[in-house]
């Protein structure tokens, strides 16, 4: 019977034992956020401004309650993101009036930010879940696409 060694990172440090699914897929999310961060500043922008953004592009008429419920962020803290991202040429506000609701919408310059940031994101999840990952990751990022893809169950 052949021995293994201990189970260690790409770094060659210990891994401790799995004791639970939710703190192991919270440290894989640590190290995809950091890693994701680490290629979108270049661009200007960080995992939490690219979602927003996102959210503006994917969901037209989007109140700002709407973008905090789906960034997971308060509503104060949306109109900041994007009073930032207005400033930046990204999204603009065709109806900026106090008192009315807002109707945002990803410029053109937003736009190509936003391809450039999904290359960015395609290249870590090939980095990550890719041929050439880990085989545990390779199945982790299979089992993410299979659960997230086509219509869901009735």
């Amino acid at each position: 019977m052949r021995e293994t060694g201990p189970v260690t990172t790409d770094d060659g440090r210990p891994v401790p034992p799995v004791t639970s699914t939710s703190i192991v897929v919270l440290s894989l999310a640590r190290r995809i956020e950091t890693e994701l961060n680490a290629a979108l500043a270049p661009l200007g922008l960080t995992v939490a401004r690219l979602g927003l953004l996102g959210h503006i592009a994917g969901v037209p008429g989007a109140s700002f309650s709407e973008l905090a419920r789906m960034s997971g962020i308060t509503v104060q803290s949306v109109h900041g993101a994007v009073k930032a991202l207005v400033a930046a040429g990204l999204v603009r506000d065709r109806n900026a009036r106090a008192g009315s609701a807002s109707t945002l919408e990803v410029t053109e310059e937003g736009a190509l930010l936003l391809e450039k940031a999904q290359q960015a994101a395609a290249e870590i999840d090939e980095r990550l879940f890719g041929p050439g990952a880990d085989p545990i990751r390779q199945r982790i990022g299979t089992a993410i696409r299979t659960a997230f893809s086509g219509p869901t169950p009735s």
